[in-house]
């Protein structure tokens, strides 16, 4: 949860203004104080020891990343990753969005389970990024383990669904709700309205915890009520975290929202402690955007009770009643392919009859880029059947890389995905395509700030004498090194290395004051600081084949604060196509 001080009269207008939403954007109302419904009890027990087994990976990754996972940071960066790969892996097409208004440029991660009606979705959300002073365990690896692994289940499970759901993990929550208002902001109203309510989950295992409601007595928080309910716990509203979290970006847009939460740095009542126990006149998280915020701050049955609840709202808002009398799955083999301009590649789709009877199933696909087209033979099949798919590539299509999505439709939809590599024609021609990558040719044709590229003894060549030095100032600077190289079309292979040496006088281990970022064209390879300081070089490489048959620029940017030198040592770069 951000730091935000708002007037409480302000505050409660907004509330107000959004607490009746359209007519058409409002799920079924229910009494509020309504036990858990029927179908709803029917919801998964989700593990609680599979939630921490999440969290003692974000404490991981914080661990080994300087101790944080704040936003733009390397330990954000492997969060991002991380969730990505545990989502992609139970079969979820997941994507990544860049905030490009972000103070720290990151991704936003999507994950929608793609079945149920596409215009009527129920989303959940939680900010991934921490803070500098710490891992960011309660705040907030809670909301984002609590969803991921909520997400897993669905997956597993996967019933016959009523409604879509979509999850998200936001970018930059610490700087403002960064992250959450630039998704918002690049839907359109169409897509807006059909979200039909957004819950969010921030800080739901504090310690000293209570149970707190976004908008509790709002038909949309009626699911999360009805089970907290149902544990006897009377939740509360949460006052607190009003317009400090990602829901209000959504309300901001019209969107009902709710979402749970245990409480931040304000401090438990007498009659709170009364009802929920804990210790009354102390802050609900006493680690709050601190450096103990590790995976020993975190309150075990408010984060299992939080974790059930979310399943319970899922299954109640959105969960049909079973699975459907005849259903399919359908798979891809092999699941990826290259093609080179003016040729194609095939790949064969398998479905099969996963309960009742055999059905028709009409293949289809999207997502190809410019250029690129696909085809199907035969185009439908009777479910246990096959069919072999032809990917093909105009001369001028576009390069790089493209997940494709692969869908069946029968009785119901199921989808696979499928990523194709599109190069230029002609044969590679390979080798190396960095000019002067050792710097021992002069500075052409590298562009570099005056006096980067250079032979002094102060800071080592790895080989040779000479190297590109950035920084090391010890005072505000910024310096640049950078090269336009043409990538070579129809290689198998593109890998661009160089060696970095860093270090510094800073004396932190927690804030990245200084910074070194690295670029393909408009893309960013990677960022390092003065937390990445290392004895000698360390090599670092990177797969570029997104851009065979392009000429884009190669650049390396430094910037250093006011204060304590970093500096960033370069040498030997190459970038070789084979």
């Amino acid at each position: 949860m951000k730091r935000r001080t708002l007037a409480i009269a302000a505050v409660t207008a907004v509330t107000l203004a959004l607490a009746a939403p359209p007519a058409s954007a409002t799920p079924t109302a229910r009494p509020a104080t309504a036990a858990p419904a029927v179908a709803a009890l029917a919801a998964p027990d989700v593990s609680v020891s599979n939630v921490q087994a999440h969290l003692a990976q974000f404490q991981s990754i914080a661990t080994s990343n300087g101790g944080n996972r704040r936003a733009g940071s390397a330990g954000y960066t492997a969060s991002v990753a991380y969730v990505k790969s545990k989502l992609q892996a139970a079969g979820y097409t997941v994507t990544e969005q860049t905030c490009t208004t972000c103070t720290y440029r990151g991704n936003n991660v999507i994950a929608e389970w793609p079945q149920g009606p596409a215009d009527d979705v129920v989303m959940f959300g939680a900010h991934l990024d921490g803070v500098a002073a710490g891992p960011g365990i309660n705040d907030n690896g809670s909301g984002s383990s609590v969803l991921l692994e909520n997400a897993l289940v669905l997956a597993q499970q996967s019933p016959a669904m009523s409604k879509r759901v979509r999850f998200a993990w936001w970018n930059g929550e610490e700087q403002g709700l960064q992250g959450s208002k630039f998704y918002v902001n690049s839907l359109t109203t169409a897509q807006k309205g059909y979200i039909k309510g957004y819950y969010n989950f921030d800080m739901v295992a504090s310690t000293n915890g209570g149970y707190f409601i976004n908008r509790v007595t709002s038909s949309t928080a009626a699911p999360l009520k009805a089970y907290w309910d149902s544990l006897g716990l009377s939740p509360e509203e949460n006052t607190e975290g009003q317009g400090r979290s990602d829901d209000y970006s959504f309300q901001q847009a019209g969107i009902p929202t709710s979402g749970y939460a245990m409480g931040a740095s304000a401090r438990k009542t007498s009659s709170q402690a009364s009802k929920w126990g804990g210790t009354a006149n102390a802050a609900y998280d006493p680690c709050y955007h601190s450096s103990c915020d590790t995976t020993s701050n975190i309150n075990a049955t408010g984060l299992n009770r939080s974790a059930d609840g979310v399943a319970y709202a899922i299954w109640d808002l959105a969960v049909g009643g079973g699975t459907p009398t005849n259903d399919f799955s359908v798979a891809v083999s092999p699941t990826a392919g290259g093609v080179v301009r003016g040729g194609s590649t095939t790949a064969t789709v398998s479905t099969a009859t996963t309960s009742g009877s055999a059905q028709a199933v009409a293949l289809s696909a999207s997502g190809a880029p410019s250029g690129v087209s696909v085809s199907f033979s035969p185009s439908s099949v009777t479910s246990g059947g096959s069919s072999t798919m032809t990917v093909s590539a105009s001369s001028s299509a576009a390069l790089g890389t493209f997940t494709l999505t692969v869908t069946g439709t029968g009785s119901a939809t199921r989808t696979t995905s499928y990523t194709v590599t599109v190069t230029g024609t002609g044969s590679c021609t390979g080798g190396q395509v960095v000019g002067n990558g050792g710097f021992e040719s002069g500075t052409s044709p590298w562009t570099a700030t005056s006096g980067v590229i250079t032979n002094s003894s102060s800071q080592p060549a790895r080989t040779g004498s000479y190297k590109a030095w950035l920084n090391g100032n010890g005072s505000t600077s910024t310096d640049t090194l950078s090269q336009s190289v043409t990538v070579p079309a129809g290689c198998s292979s593109y890998t661009l290395a160089f060696y970095l040496h860093i270090d510094t006088t800073e004396r932190t281990t927690t804030v990245a004051y200084d910074k070194l970022v690295v670029q393909v064209g408009s893309t960013t390879l990677a960022t390092y600081s003065n937390l990445n300081k290392a004895t000698g070089y360390t090599l670092r490489s990177f797969d570029v084949g997104a851009y065979a048959g392009q000429t884009v620029t190669l650049k390396f940017t430094g910037t250093e604060d006011a204060s304590l030198q970093t500096s960033f040592v370069i040498d030997d770069v190459t970038l070789q196509a084979s």
